[in-house]
């Protein structure tokens, strides 16, 4: 499958073979899909959290989650979460690999750009786990699999039941597995003239 493709015939499939499970070669062919997706600076600020606890996806499903199937059917459930001070967490280690003067220059500039910004810094962690999140599903449609974006879910209760840390901000889960139904039609796109300007909007 190529990548207009992937995008193309990628769902939001609520329907998921409770009994399959992924190996852990393709939840490691998974990870290392997401981390490639990009992030401001390369800071690298997304989290993924792994819910693997039975009990703990049930109750989140019940209690917390709208009843939502896929949180306890998924093979795989993962909440996105993003680290909104990672510019500060020696930076360097960002560039590692660069050119001296490349490092110097992009870490010299981490400071500045984020520091007493934090609507910025929640900015670009919600932007980052946006990336992360689209190329996890991307890279689960080439590995056969489906998936599920999910929001809906007492976003204050789940960020205390799994100990989110202070610096972290909360983003969606992604749910990934066997679909077990079609998904509906597409419910319709906008069309390109609504929503593709040139230069300016007036």
């Amino acid at each position: 499958m190529n990548v207009i493709e992937a995008i193309y015939s990628r769902r939001a499939v609520k329907h998921f073979d409770a009994k399959h499970r992924m190996s852990e070669e393709e939840e490691r062919k998974l990870f290392e899909a997401v981390i490639q997706a990009p992030t401001s600076f390369n800071i690298q600020h997304w989290r993924f959290l792994v819910l693997r606890d039975p009990e703990l996806r049930a109750k989140i499903r019940t209690e917390l989650g709208n009843d939502q199937s896929q949180m306890t059917d998924a093979s795989l459930l993962v909440l996105f979460t993003a680290d909104v001070k990672a510019w500060q967490k020696e930076p360097q280690r960002y560039w590692k690999n660069a050119p001296q003067e490349v490092s110097d220059l992009l870490v010299g500039w981490m400071g500045p750009f984020h520091e007493g910004r934090e609507w910025l810094q929640r900015d670009e962690a919600q932007r980052s786990i946006g990336m992360a999140m689209q190329t996890m599903m991307l890279a689960a449609q080439e590995l056969g699999y489906q998936s599920c974006p999910m929001i809906g879910f007492d976003i204050e209760k789940v960020a205390e039941l799994v100990k989110l840390p202070e610096d972290q901000v909360m983003g969606p889960m992604v749910a990934i597995g066997k679909g077990t139904k079609d998904p509906w039609p597409k419910p319709g796109q906008l069309p390109l003239s609504e929503v593709v300007f040139e230069n300016s909007f007036a």
